[in-house]
């Protein structure tokens, strides 16, 4: 090689040297995506893609994401979580409370943003206005929500003085769920049977032993699923209740809860945020400001329920 060839090579090398660096600078942020199977959690999950392409992030591009779903088996999230831990991903995503326990659980260190998390009463955060520590996102007022539908099942069916709640006895916001239920069946004079099952694979069973002594109305726990219970539900001809607009679709009497479209939008700008260096400790939890009262009608009439016009005039929604 001669003398011009070599000072030819050292300035390519040169030229090249700050492109090498950028590129290196440039890395791109993975986001871990932590849920609990539900028919809710794919629409969660499509939600948040298109909140974050709304704040310019476009997967492959600018951001990657490591999703993990417990596909209906809540004992594998501490190995989920876990896994995402081992990644080294940039922030942690979570659908439902159990989901944002695991990745609690899982680190101290990586920013955890909850999405519908029951936030101060299953102890994920000291407070909503300081959470403190490495969580922060959206409650989703679950547990006041639930005692809101007992209220519901009075207003559409006043003749109903007896309510059965099955609770998720393996999700944190069992206790909540039962709390609040339970105020509200004793603010309303309303008999309160409270059943707990392990998961979801006993809804079967439970629905069938409900018919030996019928309650007026069930109301479900959301991490119990959504489809299943509404399709039980309608087959022994109980008017049932719970969270999701999912559940009211599958055929549930009514659901009641937060806008869910504010929520995905809220989680994205929490991620937003901590991308570009805000800390979990110094953001606020936020709790929604929307809600959606939603009324099958096809369901009532099949069930043989006639609804009061004036309760039918509320719903922000109804299914004929």
């Amino acid at each position: 090689m001669n003398r011009r060839d070599v000072i030819a090579l050292v300035a390519g090398a040169a030229a090249l040297r700050p492109q090498f660096s950028a590129a290196q600078q440039a890395k791109v942020p993975t986001v871990g995506v932590l849920l609990v199977q539900s028919p809710g959690s794919e629409q969660f999950w499509r939600g948040l893609k298109e909140a974050l392409r709304g704040l310019g992030y476009v997967e492959g591009r600018n951001i990657r994401f490591e999703y993990r779903s417990d596909e209906g088996q809540q004992n594998r999230l501490p190995e989920l979580a876990a896994e995402l831990v081992r990644l080294k991903v940039d922030v942690i995503v979570t659908w439902f409370t159990p989901a944002a326990h695991a990745a609690k659980d899982a680190t101290r260190d990586i920013p955890i943003v909850m999405s519908s998390g029951a936030a101060v009463e299953t102890g994920l955060v000291a407070s909503l206005a300081r959470p403190g520590g490495n969580i922060t996102g959206t409650s989703g007022m679950a547990a006041e929500l639930d005692g809101k539908m007992v209220e519901l099942v009075r207003e559409m069916l006043p003749s109903a003085h007896r309510v059965a709640a099955l609770a998720n006895a393996s999700d944190p916001f069992s206790k909540p769920f039962l709390k609040e239920i339970e105020m509200a069946g004793q603010a309303t004079k309303t008999t309160i049977d409270a059943i707990r099952l392990r998961g979801p694979d006993e809804l079967d069973a439970a629905f069938s032993a409900l018919q030996k002594d019928r309650p007026d109305a069930v109301i479900v726990q959301p991490s119990l699923g959504l489809e299943r219970p509404a399709t039980l539900a309608l087959q022994y001809r109980m008017p049932a209740l719970e969270h999701f607009r999912e559940f009211a679709e599958a055929g549930g009497l009514m659901s009641y809860s937060f806008d869910e479209g504010e929520i995905y939008r809220s989680t994205a700008v929490y991620v937003d945020k901590i991308l570009k260096g805000a800390k979990p400790a110094d953001l606020p939890v936020e709790q929604p400001t929307k809600f959606e009262l939603i009324v099958n009608l096809k369901t009532a009439k099949a069930l043989g329920l006639t609804v009061p016009q004036s309760f039918l005039g509320r719903a922000d929604e109804v299914i004929e």
